[in-house]
C-alpha cells in the first residue's frame, strides 16, 4: 500500500569521469555494481536516469557500457533519460546514447562524434643522444607506431583504417539510438566537432533543455526524489594512482599510438 506521505523516487546512475579500465575511472567493471542497483530500483517507477558529465576515453568501455545499459533497459522495460551536465562528448555522448531521450544545457558541450589517437615520436631524440632502441618481436608487425622508430606509412595506413571503422561503428550507434531525430545535415554531426547544446539540440543530438532535478520531477511529478547512484571508490585509490603514475607514463605514450579514443 502506498503510503499518504511517500514521495516517487526516481534512481539517478552518475557516469562521471574519463572512461578507461584503470582504476578510479569509469568502466564496465566499475559501473556495474551501481548498474545492477539502479535498475534494480527502477523497477517500479519504470524509469532511470543516467546524469552524464564525461569527455570520453577508450572506445571499447564506451561501447561495453553503453551495451551493458541498453540490455538492462529492455530487460526490465526501463524508460531511460539522459542528462548532460558540463560535459557528454565523444565517449560521454556515446554513453548518453544508451537513453531513450537525451537532454542538456544550452551551454554543456556535446557531441565530438569522432575518434582520435596518438603518440610521440622520439626516434631523433635517441638518435642525438646516443641512445639504441633494441627490440625483438615475433611477428612483423607486433611494433606498429613505434615511438622510437620512424614513421612508416604503412603503419599509419593501417592505424588510419582501424580509426574510420571505429569512427563508423560510433555514427551507426548515434544513427541507431537518435533515429529520425537527427538533422540530415550529417557532415556537421559526424565531422568530430564538439558544439553547444544549443546547436546540438538543432541537430537532433539531445532533446531538450533541463538539469537533473527538473527531469525527475518530469518523470515522477512535483514530489518525486532523486535517489543518486555513484561508483564506489577502490580502496587506497591516493596511493594507488601515485604509485602507478611513473611506470604507466610510458606505457600509456605507446599503448596510445594504437588505442582508439573518444574525445
Amino acid at each position: 500500500m502506498k503510503l499518504p506521505f511517500s514521495r516517487p523516487k526516481i534512481p539517478v546512475i552518475q557516469l562521471r569521469g574519463i572512461i578507461a579500465a584503470r582504476p578510479g575511472m569509469l568502466s564496465v567493471e566499475s559501473c556495474a555494481p551501481m548498474l545492477e542497483r539502479g535498475f534494480a530500483m527502477a523497477k517500479k517507477s519504470r524509469k532511470l536516469v543516467l546524469s552524464i558529465e564525461s569527455p570520453g576515453g577508450s572506445a571499447s568501455q564506451s561501447d561495453l557500457i553503453g551495451q551493458m545499459i541498453r540490455r538492462k533497459a529492455e530487460k526490465d522495460k526501463i524508460e531511460l533519460t539522459a542528462v548532460i551536465g558540463d560535459v557528454g562528448a565523444s565517449g560521454g555522448y556515446w554513453l548518453a546514447c544508451a537513453a531513450d531521450k537525451i537532454f542538456a544545457s544550452r551551454l554543456s558541450i556535446v557531441g565530438s562524434i569522432g575518434v582520435v589517437t596518438g603518440g610521440f615520436g622520439l626516434d631523433e631524440f635517441i638518435a642525438r643522444h646516443g641512445i639504441e632502441r633494441r627490440t625483438m618481436t615475433a611477428g612483423v608487425h607486433k611494433r606498429r607506431n613505434d615511438m622510437f622508430a620512424p614513421r612508416k606509412p604503412e603503419d599509419e595506413a593501417f592505424t588510419q583504417a582501424l580509426l574510420d571503422e571505429v569512427h563508423e561503428m560510433f555514427k551507426g550507434w548515434v544513427r541507431e539510438r537518435r533515429g529520425t531525430r537527427l538533422t540530415q545535415d550529417e557532415a556537421r554531426i559526424f565531422e568530430g566537432d564538439f558544439m553547444l547544446g544549443e546547436r546540438a539540440r538543432t541537430l537532433g543530438l539531445i532533446d531538450g533543455f533541463g538539469d537533473v532535478e527538473q527531469i525527475v520531477k518530469e518523470l515522477g511529478g512535483e514530489k518525486a526524489k532523486a535517489v543518486w547512484l555513484r561508483p564506489r571508490p577502490p580502496r587506497g585509490l591516493l596511493r594507488l594512482i601515485l604509485r602507478n603514475a611513473a611506470e604507466a607514463t610510458l606505457d600509456v605514450a605507446e599503448e596510445r599510438a594504437a588505442t582508439p579514443i573518444l574525445r
